[in-house]
């Protein structure tokens, strides 16, 4: 089989046509042409592939981040953040990253993030004294913690297409993110000091922190909830997913009080409609990897990987550089499910662990969603700042060369990953 799917499918992407489209009628148009009997074989895998109970997750990890949006609990997070640290210098800023560390464990997603929080705080950051252009790059940036800290779709998907363990993949997330976190906050620490950034609000008391924490209190139990039943055997990832789903409309509702019954119709319409839109993309993806392993294309990309080097550190250096350029302008879901099956078995061939290529594949693809020219965090940023892309990618730079050396980190000290895994049994 030749690669004629691939160059239809660069130049359908190139005219701009929908990825989900392009990754159906490229390879379709190339079976009909060359071998018209395994056109069957397209549909079959179109529907196996949102056919799938371990994907159930999606969309009730959708419908829970869908309710936390508009139920208003990203605020009670936010004053619990400016509570913490919004004394320091350039503290809003840092109230930015401290909010996106801690909704990633409710919403496992860096739309939902960059939408949630930089709605709120990019105008209170400009008030502040940060110019927009700024105070949505620091969102746009801390935004990616959001699918490497468990929950995390994005990890659902990967370990669906390569057949992972979901908890595993969550345990191996947990160190990465909180480093990524914490080294966005360095970097933000050290650039208000030179350009002498505000101070957000005085010292909170610890009485006022204490309102603060118990105003938070139940949106910060539900990644304890989750990490802790699917760790502990309690109930399986999918299901986790429907007990946060679940989790969030009871405290919605009826605790906290913030979601309307009359604002379910919206929710539940929202969560049906990006649901569909990512299951379909899942089943093209599927669809698309089964032509790619007809085609021969992974032994090929292994053979001439390994002409280049035998050395596990250099192919994962390599890889990275590849995915990096990808990323740019491929969004991390269809880089997920397009590359996934083609470069985790030539790492993990050569020895490399499965769940430390996992993060570092997951962790470089989220990264890209930050990355100009075509990346998605970039440009809910730039419409909720009203500022352009190119601008904000300006300001943007500094927190990428950090997330990009976090990234050759994570490759190269696999401890980072795995200890913890390790630890909870995962890895014998």
């Amino acid at each position: 089989m030749t690669l004629l799917f691939f160059w239809l499918f660069l130049g359908f992407m190139a005219i701009g046509l929908p990825i989900a489209f392009a990754l159906i009628l490229a390879p379709g148009i190339s079976l009909l042409v060359e071998n018209p009997a395994r056109i069957s074989l397209l549909i079959r895998r179109l529907y196996n592939g949102v056919d799938s109970f371990p994907l159930m997750a999606v969309p009730f990890f959708i419908l829970a981040g869908e309710v936390m949006n508009v139920g208003g609990i990203t605020t009670s997070l936010v004053n619990f953040s400016k509570a913490l640290i919004g004394h320091f210098r350039g503290g809003l800023a840092q109230v930015n990253i401290l909010s996106s560390i801690l909704f990633a464990g409710l919403s496992g997603s860096a739309v939902a993030d960059t939408s949630a929080l930089g709605s709120m705080l990019i105008p209170a950051m400009e008030k502040n004294g940060y110019s927009r252009k700024f105070s949505a790059a620091v969102t746009a940036a801390s935004s990616v913690i959001g699918p490497i800290i468990p929950p995390s779709g994005l990890m659902i998907l990967y370990a669906f297409v390569m057949n992972v363990s979901v908890g595993g993949l969550f345990a191996a997330g947990m160190v990465p993110g909180l480093l990524v976190g914490f080294s966005l906050m360095g970097i933000t620490w050290y650039l208000a000091k030179i350009r002498d950034y505000p101070v957000a609000n005085r010292r909170a008391t610890m009485r006022e922190r204490g309102v603060a924490l118990k105003e938070a209190i139940w949106p910060l139990l539900t990644p304890i909830i989750l990490l802790g039943g699917i760790l502990s055997g309690v109930f399986t990832p999918t299901e986790a997913a429907a007990v946060a789903a679940g989790y969030a409309l009871l405290v919605s509702l009826f605790v906290i009080r913030t979601l309307k019954p009359k604002d379910l119709p919206r929710v539940f319409a929202e969560t049906a409609i990006s649901s569909g839109v990512i299951l379909f993309l899942v089943g093209a993806a599927v669809a698309f990897s089964s032509v790619v392993s007809l085609s021969g294309a992974p032994q090929a990309l292994t053979k001439t990987i390994l002409a280049v080097s035998d050395n596990p550190l250099m192919v994962l250096f390599l890889i990275n550089i590849l995915l990096f350029i990808v990323g740019m302008f491929l969004d991390a879901g269809p880089a997920i499910l397009i590359l996934g099956p083609i470069l985790a078995p030539v790492v993990t061939g050569m020895g490399v662990d499965p769940l430390h290529f996992a993060i570092v594949m997951c962790v470089n693809v989220t990264v890209g969603l930050a990355t100009p020219p075509m990346g998605l965090v970039l440009f809910v940023a730039a419409g909720l700042s009203k500022e352009s892309v190119e601008s904000i990618t300006i300001e943007i730079l500094p927190f990428l060369i950090v997330e990009i050396t976090v990234i050759f980190l994570i490759t190269f000290v696999p401890a980072i990953s795995l200890t913890v895994p390790r630890l909870l049994g995962f890895i014998t």
